[in-house]
């Protein structure tokens, strides 16, 4: 499953960037995190079932009903997937998308807002 959630993720944006982050003892190989212009999602192995985390999930449109983890949090949104079901990759891939596209609306604000304190 995380096999195929990687060539999701790189099918959805070719330039995403992924990297290693949060090695400890209890998890050694760390946790694979993907990132365009901010941090878009990372994936989890867990006994029984895969995690795919959004950063900014709480700010993502969801007309598919993907989210499907309980988070008590008021940002971050989380997939939880077992072996055996079903993927509805294309609403996936838009998922991933507007996760990306959130990122740059907000690279894009921060730019406005320095060029206008400069003047």
């Amino acid at each position: 499953m995380l096999t195929r959630l990687h060539a999701i993720i790189c099918k959805a944006d070719p330039e995403i960037v992924e990297e290693v982050k949060w090695k400890k003892p209890s998890n050694p190989t760390g946790t694979p995190l993907f990132s365009h212009d901010g941090m878009v999602c990372t994936t989890e192995a867990y006994k029984g079932y895969v995690k795919m985390t959004f950063a900014k999930g709480a700010s993502l449109p969801d007309t598919t009903g993907l989210f499907n983890a309980p988070f008590t949090g008021a940002t971050r949104r989380a997939i939880d997937l077992r072996e055996g079901d079903k993927l509805n990759e294309k609403a996936l891939i838009t998922l991933i998308r507007d996760a990306v596209a959130l990122n740059q609306s907000a690279v894009a604000v921060k730019s406005a807002k320095k060029k206008s304190a400069k003047k």
